[in-house]
């Protein structure tokens, strides 16, 4: 089996989607449409809006990032009051358009629309049911599922298919259903994926986070509750909560990484969560240093947080390009390390003859960290110490995120000293699984999925020495256009 050692291919964990859903404002689907822009990180290789006029719905969909997808004759034709939107990160490669949300479908109750955030475990087992009984996809994601087991109910209203629908689905979706008349939201009882409500006057809007409703003026009123269906229509806001009742389990990934600092998410806020990572990550695993420096953007709150706590000078030794695309051509002739250099660049008046700790919020499969610690020694850095914010990443998700197979994680078969020599750090340490809820008031797991961290899966996954449904789908649609 090839060591992760030799992977070079994209060293983080994404999240594969953030949603966002107006409802009774007369210009939603530009309102959705900011939103977006504001939930960027969680989805860059395609978009999509879907609004609502009370009879119609208006569709646009396209690959790449917001400000490519639409334009001002785009936006002229979403009109309505009422909109939801979709960024989205693809697995294993495969960005088509034919995956990219909101889908849009007719059926016998009429038009419909949908966009998820989150990964259906049982994808598989449901999608080749349904194939059996002759159901035909169009896409490779399981949010198609969930689209096929609405169309297949019997309820007489659109909740109560939405309903009958979730109840046969297992794992993570914080959810956007829209039809002429109303808008839903729905949170799986594990309340996995961030979901908030906020309003803007009587409108209603619900986002990923709660930096899309800062970008729109809206405030914010509460998260959407794990389990909870939440209904805007024409008559007003109704909750339900249709769902047997299930320990909650909060991605903590989300104050490790995913999440935009300036958000409020499951309760509080990332930015203080991340420094306050920091400062524990400081008190165990100190190391005498003359400067403290983050992998910026990522790992800027907790490198903050280590320098307060350890009392050591804080400064940017990484500068980042913030103006590169997801692809770039590389030079004919060789420069080492090009892919990392041309995002980030050492300044050597910071670390000129200096021992260096550098801050990141994990390390998954090495490769970058190598690459870092490397274009540091090559700035002028006499020592490197890498602290990572986060535990040892052993596992991947199951439950929306893009995260690497398990043989692809580097701390899944190396110890630390073994990752330590790898990367050509003077020393590496990680937080400690206590540490990682070092941001709580009491400290402690109760409420949260760590399963990358620690591989206890809190929702039962068939076979979790696989990737994921997606991928699955995704190969199979593969191997049938060949």
């Amino acid at each position: 089996m090839t060591s992760p050692f030799s992977r070079d291919s994209t060293d983080r964990f994404h999240d594969e989607c953030g949603v966002v859903g107006v409802f009774g404002h007369p210009e939603a689907a530009n309102l959705a449409y900011l939103g977006l822009y504001a939930l960027q990180h969680r989805g860059q290789e395609g978009a999509g809006i879907v609004s609502s006029d009370g009879q119609l719905l208006m569709s646009h969909r396209g690959l790449g990032l917001v400000a490519d997808v639409f334009d001002k004759e785009v936006m002229r034709r979403l009109i309505g009051d009422a909109a939801i939107a979709h960024n989205r990160y693809s697995t294993a490669g495969r960005t088509l358009l034919k995956n990219t949300q909101p889908f849009v479908v007719e059926f016998g109750g009429g038009g419909l629309a949908v966009a998820h955030n989150g990964n259906i475990v049982n994808a598989l087992e449901l999608r080749e049911r349904l194939e059996a009984r002759g159901s035909i996809f169009q896409s490779s994601v399981d949010t198609e599922v969930i689209i096929h087991l609405m169309a297949a109910s019997t309820g007489p209203s659109l909740i109560d298919r939405a309903s009958a629908a979730l109840n046969q689905v297992q794992g993570a979706y914080s959810l956007l259903i829209l039809d002429r008349n109303q808008m839903i939201a729905v949170r799986d009882p594990n309340g996995f994926r961030p979901l908030v409500l906020g309003k803007i006057k009587t409108a209603v809007v619900v986002a990923s986070e709660t930096c899309a409703l800062d970008l729109i003026g809206a405030e914010y009123v509460r998260e959407i509750e794990p389990g909870e269906m939440l209904v805007a229509s024409r008559t007003g806001v109704r909750s339900y909560y249709p769902f047997p009742s299930a320990k909650p389990t909060r991605c903590v990934f989300e104050y490790v990484y995913f999440s935009r600092p300036d958000s409020t998410v499951f309760g509080r806020s990332v930015y203080q969560a991340r420094k306050a990572l920091g400062r524990r990550l400081a008190q165990e695993r100190p190391v005498e240093a003359d400067v403290v420096i983050p992998v910026p953007d990522s790992g800027v709150p907790a490198a903050l947080g280590f320098a307060e706590e350890a009392k050591i000078e804080f400064d940017f030794g990484l500068i980042r390009n913030h103006y590169v695309g997801r692809t770039f051509i590389e030079p004919q002739d060789e420069i080492r390390h090009f892919g990392v250099k041309v995002k980030l660049n050492a300044q050597r008046q910071v670390l000129e003859g200096k021992r260096v700790i550098v801050v990141d919020d994990s390390l998954v499969r090495g490769t970058t960290s190598r690459k870092i610690v490397e274009i540091l020694r090559q700035g002028g850095a006499r020592e490197v110490h890498l602290r990572i914010s986060s535990p040892p990443t052993i596992g991947p998700c199951f439950y929306g995120v893009d995260t690497p197979t398990r043989e692809e994680l580097v701390a899944s078969s190396h110890s630390v000293e073994q990752i330590r020599e790898f990367i050509g750090a003077d020393s590496l340490g990680f937080l400690s699984e206590e540490g990682l809820y070092a941001f709580l008031p009491k400290p402690s797991s109760e409420g949260f999925c760590d399963a990358c961290f620690t591989g206890r899966y809190p929702v039962r996954v068939a076979d979790d020495g696989r990737s994921h449904q997606l991928v699955l789908f995704e190969v199979r649609e593969g191997q049938r256009g060949r």
